[in-house]
């Protein structure tokens, strides 16, 4: 399970994040909508533990991200949105280095290296070097890499970005697979509403470093008072954070 309790953050005078509280439990895909600079990728960076924040608490099945961040961190999966790959290496031999960090039995790291290649229909390519590689082809190495180890807890920052619709299909079932026959507890960021309509059990909706409402997508519906699609509910939802605010 994923905890955030009254999370804060401040960059100066700028309050990116402010008190925000959620919860993603084993088994769930919780979808983080919101708009830019709306505090989605600062939120997702504090819970992986690449930044501090200023007040609050998370945690990764019951350890505490700051004051555990080993344990916690053995927990957890993260594709950032911008990831980091050795170029010179090819993939193959980049999910190996990946898969010998969290200590994966080998026979057993080479098997989920091929079936997620040929899952991803990367196989051919696999020992070419991942400089040569479109934006894409990377998108799909760093959800491997993420997705390596069985993480309880997977953060996924815009997954299907750079993708073609069926590799964001395929990419879109593995995140499933993950959420419904391993049990993580999915958190995953993005700005197109068809993804966190069809595969996200519930959704939150940040705007202006607050979260203003967490629900399925009927809840969210009646909370909006107007509107059918994801869309229209969002559009409805952060209009009326906005006239609150004013």
């Amino acid at each position: 399970m994923l905890k955030v309790t009254n999370m804060h953050k401040n960059y100066g005078d700028l309050k990116a994040v402010q008190g925000i509280d959620f919860e993603v439990r084993p088994g769930e895909i919780l979808g983080f909508l919101g708009p830019n600079g709306a505090g989605k990728t600062t939120t997702i960076k504090i819970c992986s533990g690449l930044l501090l924040p200023t007040e609050g608490e998370v945690t990764l099945c019951d350890y505490d991200i700051v004051k555990e961040p080993t344990q916690a961190k053995k927990q957890l999966g993260y594709v950032p949105d911008d990831p980091f790959l050795y170029e010179k290496l090819t993939g193959r031999q980049f999910l190996e280095f990946v898969g010998e960090i969290y200590d994966i039995n080998p026979q057993n790291r080479h098997q989920k290296i091929e079936d997620m290649m040929e899952q991803l229909e990367l196989t051919d390519k696999a020992d070419e070097l991942i400089g040569s590689y479109s934006r894409g082809m990377k998108r799909k190495i760093a959800l491997m890499a993420g997705i390596i180890h069985s993480p309880k807890v997977l953060l996924l920052d815009e997954p299907t970005l750079g993708l073609d619709a069926v590799s964001a299909k395929k990419a879109k079932d593995i995140i499933k697979e993950m959420a419904y026959k391993k049990n993580t507890a999915v958190l995953l960021t993005t700005h197109v509403m068809e993804i966190a309509e069809q595969i996200c059990d519930r959704i939150a909706v940040i705007n202006k470093g607050k979260l203003v409402a967490v629900g399925t997508l009927e809840e969210l519906q009646q909370k909006a008072k107007d509107g059918t699609t994801l869309e229209e509910v969002f559009v409805n939802i952060t209009k009326q954070q906005t006239s609150d605010l004013g």
